[in-house]
């Protein structure tokens, strides 16, 4: 049993991620084997995340007054919550994907910043590129006309080394 000044202390370092935090997720480790529970809290860990599992009455009190009031207060039953403090599709993956592997990860509601999501949001959201994969395509679009225009120039560089047409110079000249 946690006495009166630990659950202050949960209270305030639940309400310090809650105001970090970019996405908010429910969950259940529920029946997860230790191992399996410590790989899933080290794959959102590494996607900039975290997971804290307590009493739904601390959840509550945490939230209240913050954007998380309406999603963590009057939880029921056996939840978990992970916060994305920076990439939130990522951690929507992590759990996912944990979903996938094991039945007992269920995927619940979610907050993206003040929006609430859907369980079916959240899949959406776990669904999406990472940050890093959507960056590098973002910039082999900006990449690909000076791309196209550096392999232009050496077309027509080559054929002019070869002798397959007149320089534009001489062309002009001969006029």
């Amino acid at each position: 049993m946690l006495t009166r000044s630990q659950k202050e202390k949960v209270v305030q370092d639940l309400r310090d991620k809650i105001e970090k935090s970019q996405a908010v997720f429910i969950t259940n480790l529920i029946g997860l084997k230790s191992n399996d529970a410590v790989a899933l809290r080290k794959n959102v860990r590494d996607a900039d995340g975290t997971i804290v599992i307590t009493r739904n009455s601390l959840f509550g009190k945490a939230a209240a007054g913050t954007k998380c009031e309406e999603i963590l207060s009057g939880l029921k039953g056996t939840n978990a919550v992970a916060f994305a403090f920076k990439d939130a599709p990522a951690v929507a993956k992590a759990l996912y994907d944990a979903g996938k592997e094991f039945e007992q990860v269920k995927l619940g509601k979610g907050l993206l910043d003040t929006q609430m999501l859907s369980k079916a949001d959240v899949e959406a959201l776990a669904k999406l590129p990472s940050r890093d994969q959507m960056l590098a395509t973002l910039l082999a679009t900006f990449n690909a006309p000076v791309s196209a225009f550096v392999r232009t120039m050496d077309a027509i560089k080559r054929k002019m080394e070869e002798g397959g047409a007149a320089a534009p110079a001489e062309a002009a000249t001969a006029e």
